[in-house]
């Protein structure tokens, strides 16, 4: 049973993404996409944890927000490595993970939404 957001492996785990898209952008002089990047990486942990204390339908809403801006983060993501703000083994781990945080967010909508029967 829920206890608190800060409880959740996938809110830790957005949580330390936000930390390394920080870190990756510090010395990035392209602001415009370095803040986009850090505004969509805040957004997934903040979303999860808003929506989890929002709880009942709201939670499920809420992650599927985060989980658009996980999509929204590895477009991104790419977009900066084509232009050359992130090293291809920057990008990639970073790209690994949102695709793993986006398969948590949809386990745990699917586990807090309830089933609809046919």
């Amino acid at each position: 049973m829920y206890q608190s957001f800060e409880k959740l492996e996938v809110w830790k785990r957005a949580c330390q993404l936000a930390v390394r898209v920080y870190e990756l952008l510090q010395e990035c002089r392209e602001y415009g996409l370095r803040d986009q990047m850090q505004r969509a990486a805040v957004s997934i942990a903040s979303n999860i944890a808003e929506g989890a204390e929002r709880g009942g339908r709201d939670f499920a809403r809420f992650l599927t927000i985060a989980r658009g801006s996980a999509a929204e983060l590895r477009t991104q993501c790419y977009i900066a490595s084509k232009i050359g703000i992130l090293k291809p083994e920057e990008m990639s781990p970073l790209v690994s993970e949102l695709k793993e945080i986006s398969r948590m967010l949809t386990g745990l909508a699917r586990s807090i939404t309830p089933r609809t029967e046919n």
